[in-house]
C-alpha cells in the first residue's frame, strides 16, 4: 500500500529484473483483471511485474468526483517512484488506462521504454463529434446505474460520465512521446461492437494514432471483443514479450 494525496493505493508485485512490466487493467476493473497473464509473463520474460488498483477499485482507496486521468496518472508515478521503479518500464494499458497511459507518458520522461496499449482509450478518437454521441448514447445507462445499488464499479462508471465532455475534450490535445515505442493492438470488434459507424471510428482513431509518430505498431486483435486479454491473451503476451525485449 502506498499513500498518494492522503489516500491509499494498492500495487502488486511480482519480482523480477528490468524492464518492469505495469499493467493496468480498464474502467471498471482492477488488477485482478491481470491475474492469468502475470504468472505467464513472469515465467515468459522474468521481468518484474507491478499490477494496481486504480483509486477507487480494488483495495485502493475511492475518490470523490469525476474521472480524472490527470490524477490517475499522478497516482500510478507516485506509486511507482514509491516503489524504486523510475526507469526502464513496459506499460500495458486496456480501454480507459489508454488515458492514464496518455498523461502519464507526457509528464514521466525517461520512464517508459515502450508501451502496449490494448484496445486503449485514444486522443484521436474523442472528437467533439465523437463526445456529443457519447455523451447522448450513454446518459440513460447511466440513470439506470444511479438507481442500482451502490458498489466501486458503478461509483466508477458514474464518475466516468460526470464531466465527461470537458475531460475528454483535454484529452482529445494529448499527444504521445516520440521517443517512446508503442504498440497499439485494436480489437476487430472494438468496443462498438453494435455500432458500425462507432467501431470504424475506434479503428480509424488507432490507425490514426499509429500514423502520428514514429516507432509506432499496429496489430489487429483478429475475431476479438474489446476484452483482448480475455480473448486473446497469447496476442497480448506475445506483444509485451517483443516489447518487453526491445527495451532491455
Amino acid at each position: 500500500m502506498i499513500t498518494h494525496d492522503q489516500r491509499r493505493l494498492a500495487f502488486h508485485v511480482t519480482a523480477g529484473h528490468e524492464p518492469t512490466l505495469v499493467l493496468d487493467a480498464g474502467g471498471g476493473e482492477d488488477s485482478s483483471y491481470w491475474d492469468a497473464l502475470v504468472p505467464q509473463l513472469s515465467q515468459a520474460t522474468g521481468s518484474r511485474i507491478i499490477t494496481y488498483d486504480r483509486a477507487g477499485m480494488g483495495a485502493s482507496d475511492e475518490v470523490k468526483g469525476p474521472w480524472d486521468g490527470r490524477a490517475a496518472a499522478a497516482d500510478l508515478q507516485a506509486g511507482l517512484s514509491d516503489l524504486g521503479v523510475t526507469q526502464n518500464v513496459v506499460l500495458v494499458s486496456h480501454s480507459q488506462a489508454g488515458e492514464v497511459a496518455g498523461y502519464f507518458a507526457g509528464a514521466n520522461p525517461g520512464v517508459l521504454d515502450g508501451a502496449v496499449l490494448v484496445d486503449a482509450n485514444l486522443p484521436q478518437f474523442f472528437t467533439d463529434a465523437e463526445i456529443q454521441r457519447l455523451v447522448a448514447v450513454t446518459a440513460p445507462q447511466i440513470e439506470e446505474l444511479k438507481k442500482q445499488p451502490s458498489t466501486k464499479a458503478n461509483r466508477q462508471l458514474i464518475a466516468t460520465a460526470e464531466d465527461f465532455g470537458p475531460t475528454h475534450q483535454a484529452y482529445h490535445q494529448v499527444s504521445w512521446p516520440d521517443d517512446v515505442p508503442v504498440t497499439v493492438i485494436v480489437s476487430e470488434k472494438t468496443p462498438f461492437d453494435g455500432s458500425p459507424e462507432d467501431a470504424q471510428r475506434w479503428r480509424d482513431a488507432a490507425a490514426a494514432f499509429v500514423a502520428a509518430g514514429p516507432g509506432r505498431t499496429l496489430v489487429t486483435a483478429q475475431g476479438s471483443s474489446h476484452d483482448v486479454p480475455k480473448d486473446k491473451p497469447a496476442l497480448v503476451e506475445a506483444e509485451i514479450e517483443r516489447m518487453a525485449a526491445t527495451a532491455k
